[in-house]
């Protein structure tokens, strides 16, 4: 049968389908390729899709403030603004051991800190890989493997004498998917995010499901507080770099956290907490936007990932700058080029037809490909997807990444433009811990960020500097532990 593609199958034996196609040494010109000029046609089109204007990046900045605002005001808003009962920043004298469990969108790591204050610490870890159908098993099985870990990881050090012998440990659990707090050792999950789909676990209180599990296994620690990596990352980026004022995660998943003072949380005024009192929030801003869809710059393709996506309408910010997302756009920018016959003609393409089967890695590798050739995207093409491709195609595939992730690293660069203009940080300047795969890995999203802040804030952007944060959800939440079992000892807002 032959194919739109003019490759064809064949029937073997044993009724399997084997698809093939004919090359011979001499057809490479004569294969159907795209010309320089149909993709320089091409890429004007998506440059029109995929570029960002200064003045629209602040029409998002001023939605986005909307947005926060009127999520510390009332419960239930699309950004919900989550207090964390994490109060004021660390002294970066915190000392003593504890415990950091991380139950991450594709590892669950787990950390033993000894915090020796002076803004200095130790920290042992180790990490054991999620399968994809532990992420989609029942709830309360996928923490009784992080229980199994840590016990696992108690005994290793117990054994090497790193642990002393007959201690429980103050435990800090970094769980960073959306959940409501009603004081910091508690934290009902709202919904699964990067994948996640365990059932009998949301709208259930994620720390009870976790001692469960601890005590299931005779685990010798204590869970003292649940925090977010984001909100772990501010605490630890301040410990050592007391300029720090926001903290931003841009990997998988993407959230931001900050202080603000606790009279303008209008939502937790009836706690009686003091109005001076500062308290981190974990804005979860992955949210922006959903449901209305009124303010982020969607293209055909974002709409396709949403609806094909396991909670369409929701993250719609996060489904345009997540590390998650960004091949699968140009994926799908692809294989639409395919369906009009413009790429990859004659050849077998069912290998790029599968949904998220390019990687964003695969975006950052084609960035810095070094060669005039782009021997490195010949190497991605040829290797995983069996296609061969043209030097022409070659340059618009890199300039395609280019727009993709530079649009991703612009809205960004609104999130946090958003929380500076709300909390008045421009004229002072502020540092932004940030980190995540893209932040770390993909080259130039820093730079690209900062040029975002200048276009929305002109020469005073320059006053706001993202920089690699420390570790937040171990070195984070272990002071997040240690904070919190000092404030409790000290009898201040015990019940939160």
């Amino acid at each position: 049968m032959a194919s739109r593609r003019g490759s064809s199958t064949v029937l073997l034996p044993g009724g399997q389908t084997m698809a093939t196609f004919t090359k011979h040494s001499e057809d490479d010109e004569g294969l159907p390729h795209a010309t320089k000029k149909t993709m320089a046609d091409h890429l004007r089109k998506f440059e029109a899709l995929f570029n960002m204007t200064p003045q629209r990046m602040r029409m998002i900045v001023e939605a986005f403030k909307e947005s926060l605002e009127l999520g510390l005001t009332k419960n239930g808003q699309i950004v919900p603004m989550i207090p964390t009962y994490v109060f004021g920043w660390p002294t970066g004298q915190e000392t003593g051991m504890y415990l950091a469990v991380d139950l991450g969108g594709t590892n669950l790591r787990v950390c033993l800190v000894t915090l020796e204050g002076g803004g200095k610490f130790e920290i042992t870890q180790a990490k054991y890989r999620l399968s994809e159908e532990q992420k989609q098993d029942d709830g309360q099985k996928l923490f009784d493997f992080c229980g199994e870990c840590l016990k696992a990881f108690i005994d290793t050090n117990l054994e090497s004498g790193l642990i002393p012998k007959d201690q429980v440990l103050p435990l800090g659990f970094t769980f960073s998917y959306p959940c409501s707090q009603e004081r910091i050792d508690h934290g009902v999950l709202i919904r699964w995010t990067k994948g996640f789909g365990a059932p009998n676990t949301e709208g259930h209180d994620v720390v009870e499901m976790f001692r469960k599990a601890l005590a299931k296994n005779s685990v010798p620690a204590e869970v003292v507080a649940l925090t977010c990596d984001t909100t772990g990352t501010l605490i630890a980026s301040h410990y050592v770099n007391p300029k720090t004022r926001i903290a931003c995660i841009f990997g998988t998943g993407c959230n931001a956290a900050y202080m603000e003072r606790v009279r303008d949380i209008p939502k937790i005024a009836h706690l009686g907490i003091d109005p001076d009192t500062e308290m981190a929030i974990n804005c979860e801003w992955g949210a922006f936007d959903s449901f209305e869809h009124e303010n982020l710059p969607r293209t055909k393709y974002d709409q396709i990932i949403d609806e094909t996506s396991n909670k369409p309408g929701e993250q719609a910010f996060e489904k345009l700058i997540s590390g998650r997302y960004l091949g699968e756009i140009l994926r799908l920018i692809i294989c639409e080029l395919i369906d009009e016959g413009v790429l990859f003609l004659g050849q077998n393409t069912y290998k790029i037809e599968i949904p998220y089967s390019l990687d964003t890695a695969f975006l950052s590798l084609m960035e810095s490909d070094p060669t005039d050739e782009l021997l490195m995207i010949i190497g991605i093409f040829n290797h995983f997807f069996a296609l061969e491709t043209t030097l022409a195609e070659r340059q618009f595939f890199r300039a395609l990444a280019k727009l993709v992730a530079r649009r991703a690293a612009r809205l960004s660069a609104c999130g946090i433009a958003a929380i500076v203009s709300k909390m008045g940080y421009l004229e002072e300047g502020c540092a932004v811990g940030a980190d995540g795969s893209l932040y770390n890995k993909y080259p130039k999203f820093a730079e690209r960020i900062h040029e975002g802040l200048h276009d929305i804030f002109g020469e005073k952007g320059k006053n706001i500097v993202t920089y690699h944060a420390e570790d937040g959800s171990g070195i984070g939440s272990a002071i997040v532990a240690a904070m919190t079992k000092e404030r409790k000892n000290a009898n201040i807002y015990p019940n939160y």
